[in-house]
């Protein structure tokens, strides 16, 4: 087996990547595992006109915005480009049509990228169906289920990060840092592995190599290492929200349920066994609540088994979630990579979901990742909602602007149809079956008449209706 070209700087590394060129880039979103140097290095060679196929753009010091500010990125293909809250060089570049755009379920672009690298023209899925993303795909049923043809994606170089390299080129990752770096090691003409340790051969435990040498053209050491503080402020922080009084359901009116209550209630919900994925947002909160109820949470990244965040001192930057959480090893954790994340989610074996919501309509049908201005990403929402697990939406029940968020037909664009079993808002716990929404608790402090005036669409009581419980 020939040693593979290790490179004394990530500029000789990206040093043949050209004008117009396409780039797999890993990493998830988070600050770390980006192949920074690299990055760097592209900033420096000065190329331009690029399509960049990853994740997330992300908004960090360490992420694409490296390129942004050279206005290198042409296209972006990508499962989310930001915050409407949090607004990025890239975002501000995508907004003002600047980067093209082309949106693509998580699962799916992993999964686009896997089937390139396996030599694939493409896959049928569940996931997107009726929904813009199937606008001009093929559609077929198989067994009685709709599905859409996905093509499949390579590209001319693929930027990674990875733990240790031995010489010829074979990988390891730590923790939650590979998600999607073995498919895309897979799907490039040159494949770059920017590394944190290059080890001998033979140092590397055959059982512990997650990437095959045959996959790696080039390898070089990161220089770039990132701060557990300045990590520890920016990730801690991520997707929690930090009111600690619920929202007036008007001026002078009662107040709704505050953020940790609504993610205690929807907790409750949980059965003893399930395997739950929580979405960004409300939804990762729900994380501080499940303790003592036999449930173990599942990250698209790739873990299975996690629990709360860490203690001052003890985190770990290659541990996090989803959405970018550090989070905490427990007993009988298991890493993997996106690819068999997704398949956990469309194979029904993820038994429940919680998800954030822009509108859940009466029959089941949620939006939750765009916006009528074109707004926010979908990330894994479309693939977790495919698989038929349990929906449980997790949302104020009213916008800022006081439009109710539970609607008779929805009016944003659709991320699932049918999906959704029950809403938790700050409000009410409210179920869905064929006839409707079905009111089952109401806030403390609330009537049924309250709820029922702060829902757009018909709102049936149940016969033993009452104010939350708490367990």
């Amino acid at each position: 087996m020939p040693p593979k070209q290790i490179c004394q700087t990530a500029l000789d590394a990206v040093a043949d990547v050209h004008d117009g060129a396409s780039i797999l880039v890993h990493s998830f979103g988070p600050p770390q595992a980006w192949p920074t140097d690299c990055l760097l290095a592209l900033a420096e060679h000065g190329v331009k006109d690029l399509t960049v196929i990853c994740n997330s753009p992300a908004g960090g010091p360490t992420s694409l915005n490296i390129l942004a500010d050279k206005k290198q990125i042409r296209k972006l293909i990508c499962t989310y480009v930001g915050s409407p809250s949090l607004p990025t060089p890239i975002s501000e570049m995508v907004k003002a049509k600047e980067i093209e755009v082309e949106m693509v379920p998580q699962g799916t672009l992993v999964e686009r990228v896997r089937a390139g690298g396996a030599g694939l023209a493409g896959f049928y899925t569940p996931t997107g169906v009726g929904t813009e993303i199937a606008r001009g795909k093929e559609e077929r049923v198989f067994d009685g289920k709709r599905f859409i043809f996905e093509r499949a994606l390579r590209a001319d170089f693929a930027l990674l990060q990875a733990h240790q390299a031995d010489p010829i080129g074979n990988l390891t990752y730590r923790r939650g840092m590979r998600n999607f770096a073995p498919a895309f090691a897979t799907a490039a003409r040159t494949t770059i592995a920017e590394v944190k340790e290059i080890v001998g051969l033979g140092d590397i435990d055959p059982e512990a190599v997650v990437t095959p040498g045959i996959f790696v053209d080039r390898i070089v050491r990161t220089t770039t290492h990132l701060d557990v503080g300045v990590l520890r402020q920016i990730m801690q922080l991520i997707g929690r929200s930090s009111d600690v009084e619920g929202r007036a359901m008007r001026d002078g009116g009662p107040l709704g349920l505050p953020p940790d209550l609504m993610a205690l209630k929807t907790a409750s919900l949980l059965r003893p066994g399930e395997y739950v994925n929580l979405g960004i947002g409300l939804p990762t909160m729900v994380s501080n609540f499940i303790d003592g109820r036999d449930v173990t949470l599942h990250a698209e990244n790739g873990i299975l088994g996690y629990g709360s965040f860490p203690s001052e001192g003890e985190e770990d930057v290659d541990l996090y979630n989803a959405s970018g959480q550090l989070v905490t090893a427990i007993d009988g954790t298991a890493y993997f990579d996106s690819t068999v994340s997704f398949a956990m989610a469309r194979s029904g074996r993820v038994t429940s979901v919680v998800l954030g919501a822009f509108q859940v309509a009466q029959n089941g049908d949620l939006a939750n990742w765009s916006t009528p201005n074109g707004s926010g990403g979908i990330g894994g929402a479309m693939d977790l909602a495919a698989g038929g697990a349990r929906i449980i939406a997790l949302c104020y029940h009213l916008e800022k602007n006081g439009r109710s968020k539970l609607v008779d037909t929805l009016s944003y664009p659709p991320t699932a149809l049918g999906c959704v079993q029950s809403v938790v808002t700050d409000l009410a716990w409210i179920d869905i079956d064929a006839e409707g929404f079905l009111l089952r608790q109401f806030a403390p402090g609330l009537s049924v008449d309250d709820v029922r005036g702060a829902t757009a669409a018909p709102l049936r009581v149940a016969s033993d209706v009452q104010e939350m419980q708490f367990d």
